[in-house]
């Protein structure tokens, strides 16, 4: 990413090894785990996982760092620190529910572990055993989590990784008869063949958080500091690889030219700070594989091509690694590509509005909704528009600023299903009704 270099090998899996990952979970659910183990047992185990992964941070964010090409002290601290809180709350969730199923999990490659933990952690409070498919880009901090499983004290088979490509072993994970549900966080495309899978297997249940392009909002009253701050962060974080990317920035005519200025030079600021992920001066890394920079520069060419204007940015930055200067359109129109498809890189577009029913119309006018940010100081006018959105999360005065604790997922094409919360446990439950007849008499 940063250099351009192979960083290691990883063995790719096949049919067979999901087979004998679903005959292990199998094996694993009804001897030793499950209703074999009780939820207050399962909490324990959860919580020496917690301990483990505090152990060994520096080790994981290093990791993660490698993975994905984003900062070092960003992975240790909001990539690991998720990663955490999300398994201590399971883990005091496990002693207070109840259900079975085998799980495929499928995770993507923007952040590997923290992912990892919205799918395994509630499977495993609820007693589940699980097939998971790391990305087959970032594989490696996914190897060493399952290290860590089995030095907390897990039972062999409870959690099984398969790594390898989407079209082999995540195909498999989908279609597979033993599998009662799939969990998959990634493309819309990749969602829809996961769905089709399911439909003609078993009709296993499936959960889907996919893709984004969401708005912010920034109305005249916002705080001005505040609304760049919280822009920059929606869209420039980790390099724009984020489902919920701020890719489209609206702005009330009223302050229009107080924050195209101040917003650039936020991103001027990015683009001086990009480099190594492991300098501590870094706050902008490369995109993740060369895959993913062409894809990223493919997007720049089209608002190019279709008449959009770039401000800044729009370039390749260095001549080694997949660098990409944090970019900011202007004079982009509703029907671009720019503005209609998620590019999942450091590429946004600022437009300015006038009316809030003007604003509301452009920001739902999308197939996608995932998230969405609003910048104002009018309680009234917040709510209003969290309500008219068409959005799954809304963030008011902050950007995808999440709690493990608050359900996730998206509407339209962004998903089906929530993840994070006490929602997330009922899709890893199963609900049954035993009538016993105790003496009335036909």
């Amino acid at each position: 990413m940063s250099s351009g270099r192979v960083l290691c090998a990883v063995a790719g899996g096949t049919n067979k090894d999901v087979d004998i990952a679903v005959s292990a979970a199998q094996k694993a659910f009804k001897t030793t785990w499950g209703l074999k183990v009780p939820g207050a047992e399962r909490g324990k185990l959860l919580s020496k996982l917690v301990e483990l992964l505090e152990k060994h941070q520096d080790e994981l964010a290093a990791l993660e760092a490698l993975n994905v090409g984003k900062s070092y002290l960003t992975a240790r601290a909001a990539d690991l620190g998720s990663t955490i809180k999300t398994f201590r709350y399971y883990a005091g969730w496990a002693d207070k529910i109840h259900g079975k199923t085998i799980e495929g999990a499928i995770v993507p490659w923007n952040f590997p572990l923290h992912m990892i933990s919205w799918k395994i952690a509630p499977a495993l409070a609820c007693g589940n055993t699980v097939v998971l498919k790391p990305s087959e880009i970032t594989p490696l901090s996914a190897l060493l989590l399952i290290d860590l499983i089995d030095q907390a004290g897990f039972p062999p088979g409870v959690i099984n990784v398969v790594s390898g490509y989407g079209n082999t072993v995540g195909a498999a994970i989908a279609a597979h008869p033993r599998i009662a549900k799939v969990a998959f966080t990634g493309s819309t495309l990749t969602g829809r063949r996961i769905m089709k899978a399911s439909a003609e297997s078993n009709l296993k249940a499936v959960t889907l958080e996919l893709g984004g392009k969401s708005p912010t909002i920034i109305f005249d009253d916002a705080n001005l500091e505040q609304a760049i701050k919280w822009a920059s962060m929606g869209i420039f974080f980790n390099m724009g690889q984020v489902c919920v990317a701020g890719s489209r920035i609206y702005v009330q005519e009223g302050i229009y030219d107080k924050f195209l200025p101040g917003f650039s030079q936020a991103a001027e600021y990015l683009t001086k700070s990009t480099g190594n992920p492991f300098e501590p001066a870094t706050r902008h890394g490369p995109q993740v594989s060369q895959v993913q920079f062409d894809r990223v520069m493919g997007y720049i060419e089209s608002g190019k091509a279709e008449g959009a204007k770039i401000h800044m940015g729009g370039e390749r930055h260095g001549e080694l690694g997949y660098f990409i200067k944090p970019t900011i359109f202007v004079d982009a129109k509703p029907n671009m590509k720019i503005m209609q498809e998620e590019i999942f890189g450091p590429v946004c577009s600022i437009v300015k509005f006038k009316t809030e029913e003007e604003v509301t119309e452009w920001a739902n006018d999308t197939s996608y909704g995932l998230s969405a940010n609003i910048l104002t100081e009018n309680v009234s006018r917040a709510i209003r528009m969290a309500n008219n959105l068409e959005a799954g999360s809304v963030f008011v005065n902050s950007a995808h600023d999440m709690d493990i604790g608050v359900p996730f997922g998206g509407y339209k094409q962004s998903g089906i299903g929530r993840e994070a919360g006490e929602y997330a446990l009922e899709t890893y439950t199963q609900v049954k009704a035993v009538h016993i007849n105790i003496g009335q008499k036909l």
